[in-house]
């Protein structure tokens, strides 16, 4: 028989879908029945922002707090310089502490959308422990702890020997790092859960061990699935690359247009996932058919939008979408690029644009979509890849379109 949660957040995951795995799922419902608690999830700076493959970890923390809880969001200012080896094909790229620095500083922008730090939630970070620590020390007092017959069992490390490609000495010293996280901030603010992806199960439960073991802690992990789309693909890419979660990286309004472009079958299960609506208007709108299904589309946009950017950016997202698609209009949000003069030069050719607008990833690309019909400008069909445009031409704006779905400005200074 299915254990039924009483506490509040442990109601939402199971409910809403955030549930995969949990180490002791009575016992951590029992725990957090008894009064608030201290949860986290650590997010390594290996780039200027954090994309829509983050979002759902994002939300785990936004329903702990909303349920009463702690949330802790713990930068890896120390892991990243060692970098998560988990089911992936190689090694990250090393980060100096400047670009990582950098980078959580990116990052920091977006949790502040969802969760109040002024009530409960904190950010910490990592290097506050890690940086200075004693090598000899930690080899010591940490390391004899941990089995390496059983860190090679873990699937994010089997998989990768399994296919023959190397796992270095310094990543295999990630998941020890991760463990001690999880001791570090019981000991030190009393936190009781780490949660992350089903690819942490591994470091999650090293980490559960480890405290145990030297401090005698109680402490349980929880573990989401990791999301692929219902036609396979991995959460967080789109077609023309990552669906980043900071708006100088990525409009609002090709954010909203991401959402929008969610295929039936999951619009259901991502109104659970990312809004906050209730269970039975998710499961209404995620029941529409045909034509009616794009209200559905519409609204999981401008739900996910708000959450993150506002809902004045949301709204004008929703107002240039009916613009460019039912009005057949250019809309007041669409990516813009913006040229000078200097930069047109004699001309430019309508390839060069496709690709400096983003509608396109090459000028290899950017000649197919012509070739195929695929792109328009000002809503008429471009057939030329050798048209060349001039500051004239541009005089007013330029819209271009790749396909009915994707679309940019282009402009003069």
């Amino acid at each position: 028989m299915t254990y039924s949660p009483r506490s509040d957040f442990l109601h939402v995951m199971q409910s809403r879908g955030f549930l995969a795995d949990c180490t002791d799922l009575q016992g951590l419902d029992e725990t957090l029945l008894k009064g608030a608690q201290s949860a986290y999830i650590g997010f390594d700076a290996t780039a200027q922002s954090l994309h829509v493959g983050s979002l759902i970890q994002i939300m785990m923390l936004r329903w702990f707090q909303n349920t009463g809880h702690n949330p802790i969001t713990l930068m890896g200012g120390g892991t990243t310089k060692v970098g998560d080896p988990s089911f992936r094909a190689d090694e990250r790229p090393l980060l100096d502490a400047a670009a990582i620095d950098a980078n959580i500083a990116g990052i920091k922008k977006v949790f502040s959308a969802y969760l109040n730090y002024g009530s409960g939630a904190q950010m910490l970070n990592n290097a506050e422990w890690l940086d200075d620590l004693n090598y000899l020390d930690f080899l010591r007092d940490i390391g004899r702890h941990f089995s390496i017959n059983r860190m090679l069992s873990f699937e994010s490390v089997k998989s990768r020997l399994d296919r023959e490609q190397s796992l270095s000495f310094l990543e295999f010293n990630y998941m020890i790092l991760q463990a001690y996280d999880f001791m570090e901030l019981h000991r030190r603010y009393g936190c009781i859960l780490q949660m992350g992806g089903s690819d942490q199960w591994g470091n999650i439960v090293n980490g559960i061990d480890l405290t145990r073991r030297v401090i005698d802690g109680e402490v349980y992990g929880l573990t989401s699935p990791l999301l692929t789309t219902s036609d396979g693909k991995k959460m967080g890419k789109s077609q023309s690359g990552a669906v980043w979660l900071n708006p100088e990286m990525l409009s609002p309004y090709e954010f909203w247009q991401f959402w929008r472009n969610t295929t039936d079958a999951d619009v259901g299960r991502f109104l659970k996932l990312y809004t906050e609506l209730p269970l039975d208007e998710c499961d209404r709108l995620g029941a529409l058919e045909g034509a009616e299904i794009n209200e559905a589309k519409g609204r999981l946009a401008t739900e996910v939008t708000t959450l993150l950017h506002g809902a004045e950016a949301a709204a004008a997202a929703a107002d240039t979408a009916r613009e460019v698609f039912e009005k057949g209009g250019v809309g007041d949000d669409l990516p813009t690029l913006s040229l000078s003069a200097g930069d047109i030069g004699d001309g430019m050719s309508i390839v060069q644009l496709i690709v400096k607008s983003g509608l396109a990833g090459s000028g290899k690309e950017a000649k197919r979509l012509i070739a195929e019909g695929g792109a328009r400008m000002n809503d008429a069909p471009l057939t030329n890849a050798g048209l060349m445009i001039d500051a004239d031409a541009l005089s007013t704006p330029i819209k271009l379109s790749a396909g009915k779905k994707r679309h940019a400005l282009v402009q003069l200074d």
